[in-house]
């Protein structure tokens, strides 16, 4: 039986699922939303998706399909996945969950009212050079002293990842520091219990901090540093350290590499980690399996709403 998909979010993270489906037996992609009629109708022809629409709504009522991708601006991201859930469908949204502890908390009270799958792109815990690290530590090889993370990118206007122009303005706490909020506690298999945060000036432009920083603490001590900027000027994109007992990592999304006591990093090979070297490929099948397994998928919204409510209180930090 083939899953039927559809997909709302025609831009460069929906084609990075669009790409990713491709390689999974038994699933199929219906219908895309976007909001630029003509550009979705030009991407849907490429992928060879026969209904196209700028209203989500209007794919919710196809009896035919089962589960919805979001891959929708942050701001939609709580409501659309709360209407999905109201539809009957199984949702994957990509990260975050909500802008805010309050709609992220609903979302995860409408999903155990419906017992539909409900998912949340955190990817890095399908990366595998991440998966790789989880391995060690869950089989008690490695423990985490300390993560030193840095997220940097330059988007001083409001550009996608393929540089196009953005209908919406992105947030280095809701959307960045979520993937590494989640992936620290995760990792540490301990809650957070301690986190700090300072922020820079406001860009007069984009309404946001444009630089953050931020502290970490696990109930079993472990600590991370995550540095964040959409000022920063070089190289691009999320790099982890993870300082642990036994090795020093160094994870630059699916690449992974150890650092030695010389300083040099020798890469690890970590094509056998996963049956793919694509975290979204890997995020995605673990959604279509939990639909057709019937259980709760790892980084489920409920999983990862102790996350969300680490951003709330950071946001209360900055606010204050």
């Amino acid at each position: 039986m083939t899953l039927k998909v559809a997909l709302a979010g025609a831009g460069a993270f929906g084609i990075k699922h669009l790409d990713g489906i491709e390689n999974i037996d038994g699933v199929e992609v219906v219908s895309l939303v976007g909001r630029d009629l003509a550009k979705t109708q030009e991407v849907a022809q490429k992928y060879g998706i026969g209904h196209v629409t700028t209203d989500l709504a209007a794919s919710l009522a196809l009896k035919e399909v089962d589960a919805v991708i979001l891959c929708t601006p942050t701001q939609m991201h709580a409501s659309q996945s709360i209407q999905c859930l109201q539809a009957g469908k199984h949702v994957q949204v990509e990260i975050p969950l909500a802008d805010s502890w309050k709609d992220a908390q609903a979302v995860v009270d409408l999903q155990r009212k419906t017992g539909l799958v409900a998912m949340c792109g955190h990817t890095r815990r399908f990366n595998p050079s991440h998966q790789f690290v989880h391995q060690k530590i869950r089989d008690g090889q490695y423990n985490i002293q300390q993560m030193d993370v840095q997220t940097f990118f330059f988007r001083r206007s409001n550009m996608n990842a393929l540089g196009q122009p953005r209908s919406w303005t992105d947030h280095l706490l809701w959307h960045h520091a979520a993937h590494t909020v989640d992936l620290f506690a995760w990792q540490c298999g301990s809650p957070i219990v301690k986190a700090n945060a300072v922020q820079g000036p406001i860009h007069a432009g984009l309404g946001i901090a444009m630089d953050m920083s931020i502290q970490l603490q696990a109930a079993n001590g472990a600590i991370c540093t995550l540095s964040l900027s959409f000022n920063n000027e070089g190289s691009l994109g999320t790099v982890f350290r993870y300082i642990g007992d036994t090795a020093t990592y160094i994870a630059r999304y699916d690449d992974l590499a150890q650092s030695s006591k010389e300083g040099k990093e020798e890469k690890i090979d970590v094509s056998k980690v996963a049956v793919s070297m694509n975290g979204i490929e890997l995020q995605d099948r673990e959604f279509f399996a939990a639909i057709e397994q019937g259980r709760e998928p790892s980084a489920s919204v409920a999983q990862v709403l102790p996350c969300y409510q680490v951003l709330h209180q950071l946001e209360q930090q900055l606010t204050a």
